[in-house]
């Protein structure tokens, strides 16, 4: 694999269903040494000794993902999903990432508005607590096909609710790139933006997720790239591609693939 650009991270959802052995075992021979975290590797194998072998291996945690968010229209089991939250960012901190990132949880019978004043108030300890521990929160927007996952299915409306509760928001261009007045959004956001999701797609699919390997499919990543870029954004950039078109691949390959591309788009920009 080449060099990869500093400001680009390697998810450990792009090789979801290794663990985290393998994951580390893979950074360490491509030469990988900045990552995203997966709460759902980390946890089972111990977040002081993954700590402790990523520091050994000279490899950097860029972000965290995997916290599930609040059952928004059931108040009565937030407590409980407040306290999982703040497990996640325990991990966070002692991982060294600066992110935390959850996605806000299903609205159930709620509005997409009702919904986003409940997120708001059940977040709130844990915003609280994320600035004990030096660990931003951060959420993400969803495909509306993942209702099960959160109601926020827009960059623009990432924005807003970030504005209302003082959350920072991972930016999945797989789900904004696709939206009207983008780079309106981009500026009126990227001061919330904690980090970018890179991945691609083909017009066409119905499946979730069904990501392809930047520079495989129809999004215009370099020229969103270029925009983000220009807006002032300064923080990472995560490859994560996940789904059938990856597992066919094989993770290997469509990491580094992935990986290489992206990086020659970011050296070429001028990031």
């Amino acid at each position: 694999m080449a060099v990869l650009h500093p400001r680009l991270s390697v998810s450990a959802i792009s090789s979801f269903g290794w663990t985290f052995e393998q994951d580390l075992a893979f950074w360490r021979d491509a030469g990988i040494t900045l990552v995203g975290a997966a709460l759902h590797k980390v946890v089972p194998y111990g977040a002081d000794q993954a700590a402790d072998e990523l520091a050994a291996a000279g490899i950097a945690v860029a972000n965290v993902v995997g916290s599930m968010g609040f059952h928004l229209d059931q108040p009565e089991r937030w407590e409980e999903e407040r306290a999982a939250a703040v497990d996640g960012l325990d991990v966070a901190r002692r991982l060294g990432s600066p992110v935390l990132s959850m996605t806000p949880g299903p609205p159930g019978v709620l509005s997409a508005d009702e919904a986003a004043e409940a997120f708001v108030v059940a977040v709130d300890p844990v915003l609280d607590a994320g600035v004990e521990r030096g660990v931003r929160v951060a959420f993400e927007h969803t495909t509306p096909m993942r209702r099960d996952l959160g109601f926020v299915t827009t960059l623009a409306d990432a924005v807003e609710l970030a504005e209302r509760a003082d959350l920072g928001v991972c930016v999945e261009l797989n789900n904004a790139w696709v939206e009207m007045h983008l780079d309106r959004t981009i500026a009126r956001g990227v001061g919330a933006f904690a980090f970018v999701q890179v991945s691609d797609a083909v017009a066409g699919s119905v499946t979730t997720p069904d990501r392809a390997v930047p520079g495989d499919g129809d999004i215009p990543l370099e020229s969103l790239l270029g925009r983000l870029l220009e807006a002032g954004y300064q923080g990472t950039f995560d490859l994560e591609v996940i789904g059938p078109r990856i597992e066919q691949e094989g993770y290997a390959s469509a990491i580094g693939r992935g990986a290489t591309w992206v990086s020659a788009v970011l050296t070429r920009l001028g990031a």
